[in-house]
């Protein structure tokens, strides 16, 4: 399997862009809806699966498209091709506020697991599906862990974290206790299982859930600090119901609150 080789810059802070750089005939693939702007002579071409597997027949490409539905993504992705004279440049945005990270697959043993919401876009020939667990606590317990997306090729793929990222590099042996919706990716040395937090009060009042993901070394693991789901909770209890104004926030006054504040609009 040889991807093709893709130069790239990653511009911003807080939102951030990747401008991938095509020679002629190269070619990178996108997951639906991180598009952002490309030069003329580059062609976007909508593929069955993740196009890695073109030489295969049609048996082989349904049963790759049709991995990508148990992660809950599109039987399809989008190729973008150059198929000008010189170097053209084709850039995809990050979803919501956070970092882009480079994952080179040569320099992971050609494998790479992550969720199945991380993955932005990769070179041409990178292969895009899923990572089955073996234990059936992940399955029961893991949310987002039970079902990952695992990236395999040589070449460069780009994934999403949301907030900010923590990198960090385990020793044979060590391990990592994550919340489940915080783990962006890890190298495929790393073992990964489900544990209970354990304790009634723990259980009950924490407010963090039940289970966390315990991560054990050799390999490196990449920790997002705002998980959308996480993101996306906050933003619907905040939202007013029923047409009403917000609740107040910060505020212990509550509607009286309101009417200091300078915001009254209805």
């Amino acid at each position: 399997m040889n991807a093709h080789e893709i130069d790239y810059h990653i511009y911003g802070e807080e939102m951030q862009y990747v401008e991938i750089e095509l020679d002629p005939q190269e070619a990178v693939i996108a997951e639906a809806g991180s598009f952002m702007m490309m030069d003329s002579e580059i062609k976007m071409d909508t593929i069955f699966g993740d196009g890695s597997n073109q030489d295969t027949g049609v048996l082989g490409k349904l049963f790759s498209a049709g991995k990508r539905l148990l992660t809950g993504e599109s039987l399809f992705m989008t190729a973008f091709l150059n198929i000008g004279q010189g170097k053209k440049q084709v850039s995809f945005a990050s979803p919501y506020p956070g970092k882009i990270v480079p994952i080179d697959l040569s320099e992971k043993g050609g494998k790479f697991i992550c969720q199945k919401d991380a993955f932005l876009c990769a070179a041409k020939g990178v292969s895009v599906g899923i990572e089955f667990s073996k234990r059936l606590g992940r399955g029961f317990f893991g949310g987002e862990g039970f079902i990952m997306q695992k990236l395999e090729g040589d070449g460069m793929a780009f994934v999403h974290a949301g907030g900010t990222m923590a990198k960090k590099t385990l020793a044979p042996g060590e391990t990592l206790r994550v919340d489940t919706g915080c783990i962006v990716g890890f190298s495929q040395t790393v073992d990964y299982n489900i544990e209970f937090i354990g304790g009634i009060r723990n259980s009950v009042f924490g407010g963090e859930g039940l289970f966390f993901a315990t991560l054990r070394g050799p390999g490196t693991v990449y920790v997002q600090s705002l998980p959308f789901s996480r993101l996306a909770s906050r933003v619907w209890a905040a939202a007013p119901r029923g047409g009403g104004k917000d609740k107040g926030e910060g505020s212990i006054l509550g509607g009286l609150g309101d009417l200091l504040d300078g915001d009254n609009r209805f």
